[in-house]
């Protein structure tokens, strides 16, 4: 079994919590509800972080949601160069813990540049009953 998902959202704050929507209705529709918390939490701050570093005015990102018999793959795309790194957190920011919370619930994540870059995390499906 595979099957996509996929959608562009402005450059706006709002398109945070859209993005977040969008990946618990997916979820929903592929009846993996126990993935949601984790991956609407990593869409949350994957698309945060496309918003502050990635996406140039006036441009868009993208969300997308990729399944497969083992995993859920999510990725958000933007036009952005930089490369995202893995902070280790900081008990007193209130700031620069989104990659390491997507590291530590993601089966494994990372950065393809093609044109712009994806930023992706894999999670492992749970298995079936």
């Amino acid at each position: 079994m595979s099957s996509s998902q996929l959608r562009r959202f402005p450059r706006r704050r709002t398109s945070v919590g859209a993005s977040r929507e969008f990946v618990v209705r997916v979820l929903r529709e592929w009846q993996l509800t126990d993935l949601i918390d984790d991956i609407e939490l990593c869409a949350s701050e994957l698309a945060t972080n496309a918003l502050l570093h990635g996406v140039a005015p006036g441009r868009e990102f993208s969300v997308r949601l990729d399944l497969t018999d083992d995993l859920v793959r999510l990725e958000v795309r933007d036009g952005g160069d930089g490369q995202p790194l893995v902070q280790p957190p900081e008990e007193d920011s209130c700031s620069g813990r989104g990659l390491f919370l997507v590291g530590e619930l993601a089966s494994e994540f990372g950065v393809d540049h093609l044109v712009g870059k994806t930023v992706w995390a894999a999670f492992k499906r749970p298995a079936d009953l």
